[in-house]
């Protein structure tokens, strides 16, 4: 998979359109529209970034709505 295929599924599965995630990200819009059309090629670092902050974000999200379930 292209990583511009990549950025485009992790903001799918965040629920984000692609303003939201650039701004969350505090990315130019027009660099993730380019990315996902694959116009420019983000590094590969870069892309690892993106998903280890992602995940981290979610799980503490989780983490925080089970203890507060207990």
């Amino acid at each position: 998979m292209s990583r511009g295929k990549e950025v485009k599924e992790l903001r799918e599965k965040m629920g984000m359109n692609r303003r939201e995630f650039s701004e969350y990200y505090g990315i130019p819009y027009r660099t993730v529209q380019d990315w996902e059309a694959e116009k420019r090629e983000l590094p590969d670092y870069l892309l690892r970034l993106l998903k280890y902050r992602a995940e981290i974000e979610n799980r503490v999200k989780k983490e925080t709505s089970t203890s507060l379930e207990q």
